[in-house]
Parts: structure tokens; C-alpha cells; sequence
């Protein structure tokens, strides 16, 4: 099990991303944690070691990259995973068949997938709801509730949770809130300071930030279950390799400065977008009048840059994300360039067509991941994908 130093959490955010989790190391001096390319470690004889023995079960790189962004969570434990669904894989094997989980209806399309097709088979119940409604989630409620999985903001709708309110209902009948905290990060939000036990990330997406390794994180406040969490780690294997967890690790450091300018472009286009008259709709957090930019001014220090558009059929929807030249049509997010997608048919594919059209998610939606490149530029590639969508 991997906690974290307790003197990491006493410090302000950026030393904490630059420093936690990280000592110089101790042999060479070496600023930079090393990266324990290791299967396996030597030992002095029979029951006797450094606290290493295999590298499934524990190696110093991953210690490292685990109490770093536990630190920045504001967790006590750490866990990390060879991808953002390995460590979701992880938090629905804490529950046991004939459990019934609550999700939020608007989650990432690969976590819609493994509940509904892997671990409903398997003998656990899930009911996707709103979850912007609290009334909601606890009408969902059963006998045999044991969590509720929360994303905030969602993908791609940009739906919010009040989850001091939900994490007071899952405290009230003793429930694991599990929050994943991908689009908005630490910098951005905290969940375990508003009633969240286990928070999960893909840190494929921001932490890392430079888009060159695949990876997953748990973190949890709580001991017990810390220890089944460490258990499951080391029992299934799901972890990620000495080489990611460094790259990682390189990318929280500038966490904190890279999200600032994620959150200041992704405020500028959100505005700029919002007064085109050929844009149906924007979905931002940050614009005054998303229903619940009040919520995200109250548990939210910033809006990030995700940005969903609404552009009223799939022909526009193609031409726009076909002919961006900074904005780049691929999967995935957070990194510091700029990225287009079309949800209905790349992430969240996997989501039945009528349950994406009931929560607004149409197969006109765009979304886009506001990178760090000038936002003047950026503006500029999506003002004339615009122009070439409105002639279709």
C-alpha cells in the first residue's frame, strides 16, 4: 500500500506537484525519481528485503507517481493503474454480485461499457440517473445500494453533481461516493473535501498532459478500503509500467500552470462560441448561463477546457471537425494540444443510440479540448471549420 508522506499534504498546491511523493534519490542525488526499469528486486535472504519483491506488487516509480497526486487529491492512499478503466475496473470490484451501484447517466462511454456488459453479467445491478438531481439519485436507492459513481463535469454534457449534497446522502446510508475527477483535476476541484471516498482518474488525460501514456489512478481516504484496493492491484495485475508512471509523474509537476491556461482558453472560446448564431448551443460550466454555472462557482476553482457544441445535425458536425488544422480530430483529451471530437461515434459509441438522444447527446454534438497553444489561434482554425460547416 502506498500512503502518502504526511508532510506532502501540509504545503501549497504547486509545491506539492512539484515535490510530493519524491525524495532526491538517495544513491546518486538525483532530482528526478528514477525510472525502475525492474521485475523483480534482490533479496538479502528468506523473508528479508527492502520492501520490494516483484514489480506488480510494488516498484519505487509508482510509489512515487501515487503519493504525488494522492497529496494533490488531498488522499491518504494511492493506487495506480495501467489505464483510466483498469482503475474503474479496481473501484466496481470493491462491490460484490447482488450489489446495486447508482450512475451517473452521462459518464464516459467506456465506463457505461464495463458496467453494463462486463460487470452486469458478473451479478452486479446498475441504474444510470441524473445525477444533477439529488432527489434522483436517493429515488434510486435500493436495499441493496452500495455505491454511487459520479462523473463532474461530465462527458461530454458538461452536467455537474452537487456532491456536497450527494456526499452527504451516501455518508447518511453509509454508501462509497466515488467521484471521477478527470475533466476537472485537483487544480480544479476536489471532491474528497466535499464528502467523496474514492476519487479515479485517467491520468492518460491531464495529469499526464502530453499525451504519450495510457494509465489510472485511485485514491481514497479510507484504510479498509485502501487495503482491499492494494489487494485487487497486486491480485489482477492492472498496472502500469515503471516508463508511464515516470511520464506521469514529469506531468503533474506542471499540472497546476498548464490547467490555468486550459481554463483561461477554454473561457475564451466558450465566450466567443456562445455569441455565434450558427451555434445551436454551448455547454460550459463557465458561461453564465449554463443552468448550474452557480454550482460550478461554488465547489469549482475554474471551468477547464472542455467545451461541447451543439451544431444541429451530423453533416455540420462532420465538415467542422474534418477541416480544423490546429484542432486535431482524434480521441481523448486534456493534453496540451488542442483535440476535436464527435462523440456519438468515437467515445461514446458504446452508449445505446436512445438513451444518448434522452440526455442531449446527438450525433450533431462536438467536443472539444481547448489545448495550451495561443487561444487567438485556436479561435481563429475553429472560425473557418465554422465557415466550411455552414455551407453543408
Amino acid at each position: 500500500m502506498t500512503r502518502v508522506f504526511r508532510e506532502d499534504l501540509e504545503s501549497s498546491f504547486g509545491t506539492r506537484a512539484v515535490h510530493a511523493g519524491q525524495r532526491p534519490d538517495e544513491t546518486t542525488g538525483a532530482i528526478m525519481s528514477p525510472i525502475y526499469q525492474t521485475s523483480t528486486y534482490v533479496q538479502e535472504g528468506l523473508g528479508r528485503h527492502k520492501g520490494f519483491e516483484y514489480a506488480r506488487t510494488r516498484n519505487p516509480t509508482r510509489d512515487a507517481l501515487e503519493r504525488n497526486v494522492a497529496a494533490l487529491e488531498g488522499a491518504e492512499h494511492g493506487f495506480a493503474f495501467a489505464s483510466g478503466l483498469a482503475a474503474t475496473d479496481a473501484v466496481l470490484k470493491l462491490l460484490s454480485a447482488g450489489d446495486h451501484a447508482i450512475c451517473g447517466e452521462n459518464v464516459y462511454g467506456g465506463t457505461h461499457r464495463i458496467m453494463t456488459q462486463v460487470f452486469e453479467r458478473l451479478g452486479l445491478r446498475f441504474t444510470f440517473v441524473d445525477t444533477r438531481d439529488v432527489a434522483t439519485v436517493e429515488a434510486a436507492l435500493t436495499a441493496s445500494t452500495r455505491m454511487i459513481f459520479v462523473e463532474t463535469p461530465t462527458n461530454p454534457m458538461m452536467h455537474l453533481t452537487d456532491l456536497a449534497a450527494v456526499g452527504a446522502l451516501a455518508t447518511d446510508r453509509s454508501l462509497l461516493l466515488v467521484v471521477d475527477n478527470t475533466f476537472a483535476t485537483p487544480v480544479l476541484q476536489l471532491p474528497i473535501e466535499l464528502g467523496a471516498e474514492i476519487v479515479v482518474h485517467s491520468t492518460t488525460k491531464y495529469l499526464n498532459g502530453h499525451s504519450d501514456m495510457v494509465g489510472g489512478m485511485v485514491l481514497t481516504t479510507r484504510d479498509d478500503v485502501a487495503d482491499q484496493l492494494g489487494f485487487l492491484q497486486n491480485a489482477v495485475g492492472a498496472v502500469p509500467g515503471p516508463m508511464d508512471c515516470w511520464l506521469a509523474l514529469r506531468g503533474t509537476k506542471t499540472l497546476h500552470l498548464r490547467m490555468a491556461r486550459h481554463d483561461a482558453s477554454g473561457r475564451r472560446i466558450a465566450q466567443w462560441l456562445s455569441q455565434r448564431s450558427d451555434i445551436q448551443r454551448v455547454y460550459y460550466p463557465g458561461l453564465p448561463d449554463h443552468p448550474q454555472h452557480e454550482l460550478a462557482c461554488r465547489q469549482m476553482r475554474g471551468f477547464g477546457g472542455m467545451i461541447s457544441v451543439e451544431l444541429g445535425s451530423p453533416a455540420r458536425a462532420r465538415a467542422m471537425v474534418e477541416q480544423t488544422r490546429i484542432f486535431a480530430l482524434a480521441e481523448s483529451l486534456g493534453g496540451v494540444e488542442s483535440l476535436i471530437g464527435h462523440p456519438a461515434s468515437m467515445t461514446h459509441a458504446s452508449v445505446p443510440q436512445p438513451m444518448r438522444e434522452a440526455m442531449g447527446l446527438t450525433d450533431g454534438l462536438v467536443r472539444l479540448s481547448a489545448g495550451v497553444e495561443d487561444p487567438d489561434d485556436l479561435i481563429a482554425d475553429l472560425d473557418q471549420a465554422l465557415a466550411v460547416a455552414n455551407r453543408v
